[in-house]
């Protein structure tokens, strides 16, 4: 493997199946640790763990520190909205994750509010109004917390980018990521300033993916693995770019040596990587990682550095030697 350094922007380490549970049946061991040394062995750099609710935004902080290399999210999904309303006391459910926000960023985890959005596919988890009513509202975190946006837009383009342009000037940047939309929603998005797409396996299953992704600016895009989602499969388009494999089997026989079939993993997304690549007819991999491994730091981590060095200046004793940051200066 030609070396490279990447950023996985998405990763769900709080679903069951990273603890070897599959509807409801545990299948084999916990295995983060193990997931973890593949991604940083492929060359991924860091990850960014996926915070979809308040509960599970306390989780994926707590997974985050267990090591230097993890960052998370705070934010609730769009088909998880109810939860505002269901908590009894929306405006408290909000302070908690505001809260919560403020004690990642001191502990220099958390690095962007979401996932959030709009998802008009599953309406039957959240109504498109009260998705609109949270989603609105999570702008006030975001400009509460100075932090970028981690987005979610399914078949909601329209009202997607009416909400964020309307509230551009509470959020420094923000990702779309599982991009699967259309040519003319990724040109919506691309309109918008400080906005980036996010490519994931569900971004390259067609030859009209692969279409829309090609003209995705790489100074506009990052990449993703969404796992244990959005693997890249045999039927996908972009599989006839995918250079890397690792040996896989079933969950039923867990080997720790190999990847688990149809789960998807972080060191996965070095395939992303190769169908970007493959479908813009770009030869050099390194020098594509670098500019996307850049547009990730300037975006969410460098923001993280910058915030624990005023505080290291403040208070030598703590914040940036203990959180092992180094900045990329290339």
């Amino acid at each position: 493997m030609a070396t490279v350094r990447m950023i996985d922007i998405a990763v769900n380490f709080t679903d069951g199946m990273f603890k070897g549970i599959y509807n409801g049946k545990q299948c084999h061991v916990s295995d983060i640790a193990t997931v973890l040394s593949r991604a940083w062995t492929a060359g991924v750099d860091r990850i960014i763990v996926t915070g979809g609710s308040l509960e599970e935004s306390k989780e994926a902080l707590t997974i985050a520190e267990t090591d230097a290399r993890l960052f998370c999210t705070v934010g609730v999904h769009p088909t998880r909205c109810k939860e505002f309303e269901e908590s009894g006391d929306p405006d408290k459910h909000f302070q908690a994750l505001l809260s919560l926000a403020k004690e990642g960023i001191e502990k220099g985890k958390v690095v962007a509010i979401g996932e959030c959005g709009l998802d008009y596919d599953r309406l039957q988890f959240c109504p498109a109004e009260i998705q609109k009513k949270y989603f609105e509202k999570q702008f006030e975190l975001a400009h509460a917390m100075k932090l970028p946006m981690f987005l979610h837009m399914r078949a909601a383009a329209p009202d997607f980018c009416e909400i964020v342009e309307r509230n551009r000037s509470r959020f420094s940047a923000g990702v779309a990521h599982s991009f699967t939309g259309s040519a003319e929603d990724r040109d919506k998005l691309l309109s918008i300033s400080n906005m980036y797409i996010g490519v994931n396996g569900c971004s390259l299953k067609t030859a009209e993916n692969l279409d829309v992704v090609r003209s995705i600016p790489i100074e506009r895009m990052m990449i993703e693995t969404d796992s244990p989602y959005c693997g890249i499969k045999n039927t996908s388009a972009g599989i006839k770019f995918v250079k890397s494999t690792w040996p896989s089997k079933k969950k039923e026989k867990y080997d720790q040596e190999c990847i688990v079939k149809d789960r998807n993993e972080p060191c996965l997304v070095r395939q992303v990587l190769e169908v970007v690549a493959g479908c813009k007819g770009i030869s050099e991999i390194g020098q594509l990682s670098r500019t996307l491994y850049h547009n990730t730091c300037r975006t969410w981590i460098l923001q993280q550095i910058l915030y624990l060095l005023v505080m290291t200046l403040s208070d030598k004793t703590k914040f940036l030697p203990a959180a092992g940051y180094s900045v990329p200066l290339s």
